[in-house]
């Protein structure tokens, strides 16, 4: 548990200030909807100020999401923190993910509770050729590494499970529990 406590508080504390202070960064020096290029490696990742009140990628639910989105926040986090406890000491990989996950959310958690704005917003959007990615912050960049992290985590996960099955056999045998942290 020590070690899953040391990568959480030196990942979350990092990612938070980072998050904030870019944050502030941008509402002080970006003007709301006005496409900015060249400040940010050049002109691959323009940075424009916006303010998200909806889900991942802008996506809307309402007038007044944040009835929604504050409890489903506090829950996701709580089923993070579950996991990260649940996690084995020498899954890295899960736990590291889980970090930034955590980190994450408690970064746009902070903006949807501060203000009825929504979260500050403004790397991007970034044209791909085929796709205008959305813009978005380092909190989402953290959110998005650990979640293609526990993706990975967990098919390994998988992929030790069904090694184990098929040297004992039958292949339908019971897969061991893994051991707590």
């Amino acid at each position: 548990m020590k070690r899953k406590l040391t990568i959480l508080g030196v990942l979350l504390p990092f990612i938070l200030i980072a998050d904030i202070v870019t944050k502030r960064w941008a509402l002080a020096t970006l003007e709301l909807g006005v496409v900015n290029t060249g400040y940010f490696m050049g002109d691959y990742v323009p940075l424009t100020l916006a303010y998200n009140t909806g889900a991942a990628f802008g996506i809307s639910i309402g007038n007044n999401p944040a009835w929604f989105f504050i409890p489903v926040a506090l829950l996701a986090l709580g089923l993070m923190v579950v996991l990260l406890i649940r996690a084995l000491d020498n899954d890295n990989t899960r736990i590291v993910s889980l970090a930034l996950v955590i980190s994450g959310a408690l970064g746009n958690l902070y903006d949807r509770i501060r203000w009825d704005r929504g979260v500050v917003d403004f790397l991007g959007p970034i044209d791909l050729g085929f796709y205008h990615w959305p813009i978005f912050n380092i909190a989402d960049m953290a959110i998005s590494c650990g979640a293609v992290l526990l993706a990975i985590s967990f098919w390994q996960e998988e992929r030790q499970l069904a090694r184990v099955r098929k040297a004992s056999g039958s292949g339908m045998g019971a897969a061991p529990e893994p051991s707590e942290g």
